[in-house]
């Protein structure tokens, strides 16, 4: 069977992690990276240099414009989601873009649309939803091993001196960079049900994004979810699910969990693989179960991921948006 060849957009820390998990799975040989493009031709000659790719791009035209290209990984700051999946989308590429996908509900919607439209592969990169720790809490909940779920709690906080989390031109905001992995789980554990109230309280830096929100989703049948994100504070980085039998706790850190504790106590491992190069960030390993869920896909005919469908990227969205506006946070693009 032949190899999904990848282009990946973006030289930087996410980019690294992503072609670093992809170069350690087992099954690597089902990968080819083919390209890189970058804003600078330097930039992409270092990547390029560093894994083994054979062309490296100055811009993303030229990636977007190469035949040879399958799917490509966009890993670009926020602010430049839309107009990189537009372009691609229009020259024929499926995508695996990361979160969030779009700036607000707008942006998610028009990306959404198209990609329908063309008819191609399309997944905003939430890559919590693919780790095997996920899937087996799911099992676990369908199983009732904790019962009836009523509540899940979960929290998400760093002290993260970075310009593309605290500055409004770049995209920042601590709600769209962590505070989304709080909200996808508790659609994930509540099936993609849309809260009925959505209540939240943060405060924002002086460059207008948040740095701390918390918030409460009241769903139908007395169920709920409460969250607190931050980008200035170390939190505790778990999140549990609450059942009528008992409970199951995402270990630290719950949105790439390695370990799943039990109801009884039991705590599940879930090992990573051992990858050549060092990562940027908490559990990268874990984004080559991404990559090879992208790959079932396509091979598949999908142009929707089943771990992730449109409907529930874009409820995702929304609930970001009333959550950060509820704060007090206004992007240009809205």
């Amino acid at each position: 069977m032949a190899s999904t060849k990848w282009g990946i957009v973006s030289s930087g820390k996410i980019c690294h992690d992503f072609v670093n998990a992809i170069q350690a799975l087992e099954n690597n040989a089902d990968h080819e990276i083919v390209a890189v493009a970058a804003r600078k031709i330097a930039s992409a000659k270092e990547f390029a240099a560093k894994f083994n790719i054979a062309k490296a791009y100055e811009g993303y035209e030229p990636l977007a414009h190469d035949p040879e290209v399958e799917v490509v990984y966009v890993g670009a700051i926020n602010t430049t989601h839309l107009n990189i999946v537009k372009l691609l989308l229009n020259n024929g590429k499926h995508i695996l873009c990361e979160k969030p996908l779009g700036m607000n509900v707008k942006e998610t919607k028009e990306m959404l649309e198209l990609a329908k439209e063309k008819n191609l592969f399309l997944m905003e990169a939430i890559w919590s939803r693919v780790q095997p720790s996920y899937l087996k809490l799911k099992e676990e909940i369908e199983k009732g091993s904790i019962g009836e779920v009523s509540h899940v709690q979960a929290e998400f906080g760093f002290n993260i001196e970075a310009d593309r989390l605290n500055k409004k031109e770049l995209g920042g905001g601590a709600c769209l960079d962590i505070g989304i992995y709080c909200i996808q789980l508790a659609q994930f554990v509540f099936n993609g049900e849309k809260p009925n109230k959505v209540l939240a309280c943060g405060h924002m830096n002086e460059d207008g994004v948040d740095e701390f929100g918390s918030g409460t989703f009241l769903y139908s049948a007395g169920r709920s979810a409460t969250f607190q994100y931050s980008s200035k504070i170390e939190i505790k980085n778990e999140a549990t699910i609450y059942g009528s039998k008992g409970k199951m706790t995402l270990k630290f850190p719950f949105w790439c969990a390695d370990k799943l504790e039990l109801s009884n106590g039991e705590v599940l491992e879930f090992p990573l693989a051992k990858a050549k190069y060092d990562y940027n960030f908490l559990n990268s390993s874990g984004l080559g179960f991404e990559a090879q869920h992208v790959r079932e896909c396509l091979l598949k005919g999908f142009k929707q991921s089943p771990a992730l469908y449109h409907s529930e990227t874009l409820t995702i969205a929304e609930l970001m948006e009333d959550v950060r506006k509820q704060i007090g946070v206004v992007y240009p693009q809205d």
